[in-house]
């Protein structure tokens, strides 16, 4: 392709950026060729990042077993029963060893028929804090509904594996069992589809042309960003994403041309039909950075694991490697290798070690968490010296949060290429 050609593509897609982004079919006819100059960039320890990541493992687990706990018919769980559940609940701990950690959420005591075998059922204050969570999934079971079908309106064929979305339950905030419990509820939304291979899907009913807004572009109707998103309407500006570099960061001049460069393309929304942007142009990457950046600000917790997103790749369209996107744009994720796996965060659900805006049902962890390390501290003492009053009905603050939020959130120590990265996530130990 000549000079001049490569210019007259460049001048078409800066005058009508809304009508290639509006316009999926069209894409193919505006493929922007221009070849960004990528910089070759490091990887930057977070350590706060790392610590709620650190933090949430045990956090999780616990709340697995606890559902575990409610599910089974006799309302208790033996230690054979759960002895292989190390690996699947992300410990670093035999299961056995972990459970009697906390005994402010699992009551042990010997088997009715043989004493020798230790079993663990829930506490009261579990029980208690069981009640709370359900009522948030009550009361904000709209918000779980379209949060949903956002995820498949996402995917090429509006649906999704269940066995790749009963993983995300954790981080999409979806209740246990939410297949038989919420979504025969809205046979509007979602309906139950076998493929050929036997594999149960879940399959988007009805498109809902109010859910297909990103939260980049809700971001921006603001009132404080209202003109930038009046002038992205009429095509004359691109959203861009918020940045947040790592201090110390090498070359910041040429990473910020770069990022500038990459933020004049036109922003392709993750709810539109990809099919046709040429998988190798710099237009189709920066569709995958906006879906990913979709797909995380879904989560509660604003991250998930790598290996979660790799189920999804082909119902998302995702490039082979995506996992050097989040090395290469590094003030928009953050890829943590803490816990012997590879988990990803948006940055901007982050501020100085916490959550911007929590929602409720993170709010009630925080809580499951408080409750777990009095346990912890007290379980030499008796459980029974526990406010157990003053932990369940008020807002609880981690201490260990708030001295981690003073410290600086990234080091310039540990850092590697992003080729080296993405080699040591193939070698790390996934679930």
């Amino acid at each position: 392709m000549t000079f001049r050609t490569q210019n007259f593509i460049f001048c078409m897609l800066k005058l009508k950026l809304q009508t290639v982004c509006e316009t999926p079919q069209l894409l193919h006819h505006y493929l922007q060729c221009r070849g960004i100059v990528k910089v070759r960039l490091k990887w930057v320890k977070n350590r706060s990042i790392d610590n709620i990541i650190d933090k949430e493992t045990d956090l999780k687990a616990a709340c697995l077993l606890k559902d575990a706990i409610k599910r089974s018919s006799t309302g208790f769980l033996t230690a054979k029963y759960i002895a292989d559940w190390q690996k699947l609940l992300g410990l670093t701990v035999p299961v056995l060893r972990f459970m009697r950690r906390y005994p402010t959420l699992f009551h042990e005591f010997p088997h009715p028929r043989w004493p020798s075998l230790p079993c663990f059922r829930l506490t009261d204050t579990a029980l208690l804090l069981d009640a709370q969570e359900q009522s948030i999934h009550q009361t904000r079971e709209n918000d779980t509904v379209q949060r949903l079908c956002r995820v498949l309106m996402m995917t090429k064929t509006r649906s999704v594996p269940l066995q790749s979305l009963h993983p995300l339950k954790w981080d999409l905030g979806l209740p246990d069992g939410f297949e038989k419990t919420l979504v025969p509820k809205y046979p509007d939304h979602f309906q139950f589809t076998k493929a050929s291979n036997g594999f149960a899907f879940l399959q988007l009913a009805q498109w809902c042309d109010e859910f297909a807004v990103s939260a980049l572009q809700r971001s921006n109707e603001s009132a404080e960003q209202g003109d930038e998103y009046r002038q992205f309407k009429r095509g004359q500006a691109a959203l861009v994403f918020p940045m947040s570099f790592p201090r110390g960061y090498g070359a910041q001049k040429k990473v910020r041309s770069w990022m500038e460069e990459f933020h004049k393309l036109p922003y392709i929304s993750p709810y539109e039909d990809s099919r046709r942007i040429d998988q190798n142009s710099d237009l189709m990457e920066k569709r995958v950075v906006g879906l990913l950046h979709e797909f995380l600000s879904l989560t509660i917790h604003k991250k998930t694991k790598r290996n979660y997103l790799r189920s999804l790749r082909e119902e998302l369209n995702l490039p082979h490697k995506f996992t050097r996107i989040f090395t290469r744009y590094p003030g928009i994720f953050y890829l943590s290798l803490k816990c012997k796996t590879t988990t990803v965060t948006l940055k901007e659900g982050y501020r100085r070690g916490k959550l911007v805006d929590p929602h409720p049902l993170v709010r009630l962890r925080e809580k499951f968490y408080h409750v777990m390390r009095t346990g912890l501290l007290y379980r030499g003492k008796g459980v029974n010296l526990l406010p157990q009053q003053d932990i369940l009905f008020n807002d609880v603050e981690d201490k260990t949060g708030q001295e981690e939020s003073g410290k600086e959130e990234d080091e310039t120590g540990d850092e590697y290429y992003e080729d080296e990265v993405s080699e040591m996530e193939d070698m790390s130990d996934e679930e």
